[in-house]
């Protein structure tokens, strides 16, 4: 199980797995309110807080929720939140890319650097494992909306720079034109299941003993359950039989 469908298995592995609302819901409202105060609370003229909606609209987030998220940017006692890479090693030399958004980054670093000890891994300097890495823009679509050729037609006609439809239909492109591509593919398909800038490995890890993967695992699933973490990329090259030790069916 390698390449892009293993780093996005594990990527997206804890959402598949249980999908806590309340969890789920508060950092997508983070983020839709770091993105209104970034720029104008107007999606129209925000691309990030459009991406930002999507995403939560994707997730079934009310639409009380993003107002509300919304609002909260123009606060004057609101958080000052501020966006954080963290990079380092897990088990086997695996690759771990942690994005968050924090209002204090004394209180994240040391929990960061704490599930990376706990789990066999360390936590480096930034740079040390994003060069393993592009940063992209990712646009998802199910099977079902369209062929693959479709897609791979749109697709390049917008600008993308890949288009693969293995279990998903998976448009990539550079992340400065994620918004232009996923406009173009909405205004032919509608809106996509998601759209997201994402860190894809170019150099894969391989695990080969089931230890080292659990320890991955959970690595994370720790990171995934703290609050301020948004996100976590691996280049972890998983094999069919580990990988299904891991998450029977």
């Amino acid at each position: 199980m390698a390449g892009h469908s293993q780093y996005k298995n594990i990527m997206h592995r804890k959402g598949r797995q249980d999908k806590i609302r309340s969890k789920i819901f508060s950092k997508l409202a983070r983020e839709i309110t770091v993105a209104a105060k970034a720029g104008i609370p107007d999606p129209s003229a925000n691309a990030r807080l459009r991406l930002a909606i999507q995403n939560a609209r994707a997730e079934s987030m009310p639409k009380d929720n993003i107002e509300r998220a919304i609002k909260k940017a123009s606060a004057a006692d609101g958080e000052n939140y501020e966006t954080i890479r963290y990079e380092g090693y897990g088990p086997s030399g695996v690759a771990v890319i942690v994005e968050a958004l924090t209002d204090n980054r004394a209180r994240t670093a040391p929990v960061v650097r704490a599930f990376f000890a706990k789990y066999g891994g360390n936590l480096g300097e930034t740079g040390s494992v994003s060069f393993m890495f592009v940063h992209v823009g990712e646009i998802v679509y199910p099977l079902a909306k369209t062929s693959a050729d479709a897609m791979m037609e749109a697709g390049i006609e917008a600008g993308a720079d890949d288009v693969t439809s293995d279990g998903e239909h998976v448009v990539t492109c550079a992340f400065e034109s994620i918004n232009e591509v996923s406009t173009a593919l909405a205004a032919k398909f509608g809106e996509a299941e998601s759209v997201k800038l994402v860190w894809k490995p170019t150099v894969m890890a391989p695990i080969t003993e089931f230890e080292k993967a659990e320890s991955l695992m959970k690595l994370i699933d720790a990171l995934d359950e703290d609050d301020d973490v948004q996100h976590v990329f691996t280049n972890a090259d998983i094999p069919e039989e580990i990988a299904a030790k891991l998450n029977p069916e």
